[in-house]
């Protein structure tokens, strides 16, 4: 038997990861000298609230060895196998730590550690794709083969609302020349090769800006694997995520379309009003 862990930033809704049996493990948030687990001990809205009144942006931190050995030996324990699944390694010590934590377990021939090249649930439809296989009788072997066939495949991107987030993260190369405009630009953020990237500008109000972005990706969208979409954002309105969903549907292309708030961590990098559509290619 294979149980697949994750870390937190895959950002899947409880009902998934339950759903799916996932096991996850929470990476730090860091709000001055207060130190609080993803998922656990702060919201992001918490966390918005926080970098408002002390006019500064949040830090966050990988997980320590002994978070990933804690959760590679409960399931060790019961004879199964791993698969673990963390945020890319471009972007966070993560993958490493798991790995370092599979060495300390003396386990290595039965963890896999598989950097998904990828955040939020651009790393989480690789996890749903895994939990289902290792539902299916799937052995370890198996799932790491199928990962590294789906990881170039998966379309993770996302427009943002502000720029001062990802600026004052430095996780984003080329986004300082965008920071100091005067113009309202919501630029268009997309995952190449495990590293984040700018690519297209929008400008004007954001609602106008998600619209543009999402059909944008119309030809991409409708040569997708159809088997889900993923709407994920770290604080919209109601009525911006409606109308994404809306237009989806209208495309009649997918089976599920999934809306996720992102958590913590990547709430911390890309700030309040973000919106990214997220799925895998054919």
């Amino acid at each position: 038997m294979v149980r697949i862990i994750a870390d937190s930033t895959c950002d899947l809704s409880p009902e998934m990861i339950e759903r799916y049996q996932i096991g996850i493990v929470p990476l730090h948030v860091i709000l001055g000298e207060e130190d609080y687990l993803d998922g656990k001990s702060i919201t992001p809205d918490e966390i918005y609230a926080w970098s408002d009144a002390n006019k500064a942006t949040p830090k966050t931190a990988a997980i320590s060895i002994e978070d990933g050995m804690k959760a590679f030996s409960a399931v060790l324990e019961d004879g199964s196998d791993v698969v673990c699944f963390s945020i890319s390694g471009s972007m966070s010590t993560t993958g490493n730590v798991f790995r370092l934590a599979a060495q300390e377990l003396e386990a290595e021939d039965r963890i896999t550690v598989i950097d998904t090249q990828n955040l939020s649930t651009g790393g989480g439809l690789l996890v749903l794709e895994a939990a289902q296989m290792a539902l299916d009788g799937a052995c370890r072997a198996e799932i790491a083969a199928r990962m590294e066939t789906l990881i170039p495949l998966v379309r993770a991107s996302f427009v943002v609302d502000t720029l001062t987030y990802l600026y004052r993260g430095g996780r984003c190369s080329g986004v300082a020349a965008l920071a100091g405009s005067a113009l309202k630009l919501h630029p268009r953020i997309s995952v190449k090769d495990g590293r984040m990237q700018p690519e297209k500008k929008y400008r004007g109000r954001m609602s106008h800006a998600i619209l543009a972005y999402v059909k944008d990706m119309e030809a991409e969208l409708l040569a997708a694997r159809p088997e889900r979409v993923f709407i994920t954002h770290s604080g919209c309105t109601q009525e911006d995520i409606d109308a994404v969903k809306a237009y989806l549907e209208s495309l009649g292309r997918f089976e599920e379309i999934h809306i996720t708030r992102a958590g913590g961590v990547i709430s911390s990098h890309c700030g309040p009003g973000t919106l990214g559509v997220l799925f895998i290619a054919q």
